[in-house]
């Protein structure tokens, strides 16, 4: 179900794809378009949240024909991807650091929507970018503050306020300056299940941003949660993403990695935690698609006193141009 609209939204970017399904829909033949973008709409599916799509876009936003501009219809936070508000907060930054950026970069929350039945709505625009700057980012740095969003549809707005309160009793042992914006949206920009969750950013003073994030159950499904019991296990895992450390957060390795490789022919460096599953599974692909081996040093953790063990990434860009021009 959601596969399908996946494959759907990969046709509305790109120009000229062909997409064929066998009759029991377990094999797939995709003959890739041209990546062409523009103003689009896409209703997701709801079984898995816009943060799913949203991940892949950000892949290929950089590398359209026209800037890209799209309303994503859908759930905004569930308990399976990122949400929506973790990829504005991590994602975006990122982007910046290979210089993918300018005012038409933006995620924008209209509306948000819990699982089961979604009603979120989010509007992302991405400007085109010719090539990538390679990045050395291999400093995290001391983390300098933390900063948040706890959210709350069609339940009490006091629900927001109660995880706030929790998370602070943790964090406030760490450091002082923490502010938790709570976003409590009603009537018709609140979807249409109810829901609260919360998501925390760590910002270090080069910049790395390390997040988690954790959203309540969907309705009629699992055990009812407490909001404080929410607030206290996402300050725990946002200390746990700092204790795995890196430049970059456990969500976002993977695009970092694709944006090294798809760099100038020059070398790249980024200081990981440790590698996610997924990250692994990532770094087999790149070497299937575009040749690519990344050199891997471990770094021990015993140099510096500083959380788990690091994974030093180096590689060679492959000088990775885009080449639609735009015919005035």
């Amino acid at each position: 179900d959601f596969e399908a609209s996946f494959i759907r939204l990969i046709d509305k970017v790109t120009n000229g794809s062909r997409i064929e399904i066998n009759q029991t829909g377990t094999t797939l033949y995709y003959q890739p378009g041209l990546l062409y973008g523009g103003s689009l709409e896409h209703d997701c599916s709801p079984s898995r949240s816009i943060g799913y799509y949203l991940e892949s876009l950000l892949c290929l936003a950089p590398f359209m024909k026209h800037p890209l501009k799209i309303v994503l219809r859908g759930v905004t936070n569930d308990q399976v991807d990122p949400s929506v508000d973790v990829l504005k907060a991590t994602a975006l930054p990122l982007l910046k650091k290979f210089g993918i950026d300018g005012e038409s970069l933006e995620i924008k929350i209209n509306r948000r929507g819990m699982p089961p039945k979604g009603g979120g709505e989010i509007l992302f625009a991405c400007p085109v970018k010719k090539v990538l700057q390679p990045i050395q980012f291999t400093d995290p740095g001391k983390i300098k503050r933390i900063r948040g969003t706890a959210y709350s549809v069609r339940v009490s707005p006091q629900m927001a306020n109660r995880m706030v309160e929790s998370a602070r009793s943790i964090l406030n042992k760490f450091l002082p300056d923490i502010y938790i914006y709570t976003d409590h949206m009603k009537g018709v920009n609140s979807g249409k299940s109810p829901g609260f969750g919360l998501c925390l950013v760590a910002e270090t003073i080069n910049g790395t941003l390390l997040s988690a994030e954790l959203a309540s159950n969907p309705q009629g499904q699992g055990a009812a949660v407490l909001p404080e019991e929410l607030g206290q296990n996402c300050a725990k895992l946002l200390l746990e993403e700092v204790y795995r450390g890196g430049c970059v957060d456990s969500t976002n390795q993977s695009l970092a990695l694709l944006l090294m490789t798809l760099g100038q022919q020059d070398v790249s460096k980024v200081l990981l935690g440790p590698l996610s599953p997924y990250t692994i599974e990532f770094l087999r692909h790149l070497r299937s698609f575009f040749q690519i081996m990344f050199k891997i040093e471990m770094k021990s953790p015993e140099e510096e006193h500083k959380g788990g063990e690091k994974v030093l990434m180096t590689c060679v860009g492959i000088g990775f141009s885009n080449l639609s021009k735009t015919i005035r």
